[in-house]
């Protein structure tokens, strides 16, 4: 029943959008890339923190109007950084933390604009790699670890601020194409060609880049890092193909591909294989 109503709701909201797209075709693409960029999830309520978070330190950094929140297990002068996906927040990091925290390096995650107890309404990779930059800069990680749209997040930010002081990139269930994000969501609202089109447009606007040359895969045909690609054959989010893309343009990478794992990614035989190649 609640997919019969998330199908209808969707559907609703796509024919309202339309139809205004015909009178007032700017608000119509505003009302559609309000609803993209989004989370409607992964809030974390005041006073709810999670056991996770609670063993860390924390720390509220302020960037462009907003404030983000950072976590930090401390350990040696080796850094490394953990930015999880859409709808979630730092705690998903809860059973890779349990392999990672024995290699005694300093662990830092980061709830993600507009997630957590981060401010802000709107997320997405650029975004998510401008606050990225600002960390870097800070911390000067030499391992950067993404799940999901954190993966597509540090291949923007590699691509727009090439950082040699990263060492190891691991990338879980990560999106390459922005291209395939933007066409699901228009599919899932039935949008006509008009919103489309002024979606696509004022994407090129916003970040300077054209829709189709917005994949993390030709990006990462210039990265020099260490990494780990894994991707699940199940994953019904994110499809495998854009995982096995990466792999395939990434020179220095490893490719693992599961099954059975879904877009979570979670299992005791990846982590053990990322905590080592963490360590090396």
């Amino acid at each position: 029943m609640k997919k019969i109503q998330y199908f209808l709701l969707t559907k609703l909201v796509g024919l309202y959008i339309n139809l205004i797209s015909f009178f007032h075709p700017e608000k119509a693409k505003q009302i559609a890339y309000t609803i993209f960029s989004q989370p409607r999830k992964g809030k974390i309520k005041n006073g709810k923190l999670p056991k996770t978070l609670q063993s860390a330190q924390q720390e509220t950094l302020h960037y462009d109007g907003e404030n983000f929140q950072v976590y930090t297990w401390s350990g040696n002068d080796e850094i490394i950084l953990l930015l999880h996906g859409w709808e979630s927040n730092a705690s998903r990091w809860k059973k890779l933390l349990q392999y990672l925290k024995p290699l005694g390096k300093t662990i830092i995650a980061i709830d993600a604009p507009a997630h957590g107890q981060s401010t802000g309404k709107e997320f997405n990779a650029p975004r998510y790699a401008e606050f990225i930059h600002v960390l870097l800069q800070k911390y000067q990680p030499k391992t950067l670890i993404g799940h999901s749209i954190g993966g597509a997040a540090i291949a923007f930010y590699l691509n727009k601020y090439p950082n040699d002081h990263i060492d190891k990139i691991v990338l879980l269930g990560a999106p390459s194409s922005f291209k395939k994000i933007s066409d699901n969501f228009i599919s899932l609202l039935s949008l006509n060609k008009k919103v489309q089109n002024r979606l696509e447009q004022y994407y090129h606007q916003k970040f300077n880049i054209h829709i189709n040359d917005f994949a993390g895969h030709l990006f990462a045909q210039n990265f020099t890092q260490k990494a780990i690609i894994a991707h699940d054959a199940d994953d019904s989010v994110i499809k495998v193909e854009e995982g096995r893309q990466y792999a395939a343009a990434w020179k220095n990478a490893i490719y693992i591909e599961t099954q059975g794992l879904g877009h979570s990614m979670h299992d005791k035989t990846l982590y053990q294989q990322i905590a080592e190649f963490v360590r090396a």
